[in-house]
């Protein structure tokens, strides 16, 4: 005898067309309070003084763990599926870019 279970409600999900061509950041910083993780993506361009965060996404500690447990999954994927992804060189950047130090 099968059971019937309910099924998974669906969310609907809406970008606007400004969203949805994105923003490029080849940085993330990432800062943290007992409440809440900040993270910052910048992108950084060569011979360049100075760089603008792109976008700001604060969420819960326990919302910042999905979303770690989700990129592991994803580059799992990704790299099953296209081979190892290849480490950079890493950047050498001052952690304060010229501006106030990072507060959550």
């Amino acid at each position: 005898m099968q059971q019937d279970t309910p099924q998974d409600p669906q969310l609907n999900i809406e970008i606007s067309e400004e969203m949805a061509d994105g923003s490029y950041a080849n940085l993330a910083i990432i800062t943290h309070s007992f409440a809440e993780f900040v993270f910052d993506f910048v992108n950084v361009m060569p011979n360049t003084p100075k760089s603008k965060v792109k976008a700001r996404v604060i969420m819960t500690p326990q919302h910042a763990k999905r979303l770690m447990k989700a990129l592991v999954d994803n580059v799992k994927n990704f790299e099953a599926n296209h081979g190892p992804i290849k480490d950079g060189e890493m950047m050498n950047l001052p952690f304060n870019f010229g501006g106030p130090k990072a507060e959550a």
